[in-house]
């Protein structure tokens, strides 16, 4: 393959990631129009197009009250505050989610760093990433946009 036809294939397949994604299919699906219905832009933005929120933007970020995170897009209990902790990144960081509430994909829009994305296990809407510099006991830092949840106090 020439490099031109590898660049052109591999920014086609990153640009479709997040349609590649979801068409897996999820328990709970809405049209494009619903989503937008019941998302801000940057919500619409970092749930269903992938995209990342700036920087010490979300409040959640500096949020350690007792309760339980939740999916912005479905309502699924996604993290505990137990797992919460502050990794100085400007992003609501977790040491890991709840059994059964995220799924995972290769990440591949960087071209030159494979990450690990997260998203609902349920509706499919992109949480942010996981990575391998995290604190005991998993070593995992879940790296969340805070558009993306909905903190419930206990």
């Amino acid at each position: 393959m020439n490099r031109r036809a590898f660049l052109t294939t591999t920014f086609a397949a990153a640009a479709l990631g997040p349609q590649i994604a979801r068409a897996q299919g999820f328990e709970i699906t809405r049209s494009e129009a619903e989503w937008r219905a019941m998302l801000t832009d940057l919500q619409y933005e970092v749930m269903r197009e992938d995209g990342t929120e700036p920087a010490f933007s979300s409040p959640l970020d500096k949020t350690y009250d007792a309760g339980v995170y939740h999916c912005r897009g479905c309502d699924l209990a996604l993290y505990a505050s137990e797992a919460k902790f502050d990794s100085g990144t400007g992003w609501p960081s977790f040491t890991a989610s709840l059994p059964g509430a995220i799924g995972t994909r290769a990440d591949r829009s960087f071209l030159v760093l494979t990450r690990t994305e997260c998203h609902c296990a349920r509706c499919g809407s992109h949480l942010g990433h996981i990575f391998d510099d995290g604190p005991a006991p998993t070593g995992k830092r879940h790296c969340l946009n805070g558009a993306s949840l909905v903190f419930k106090a206990a």
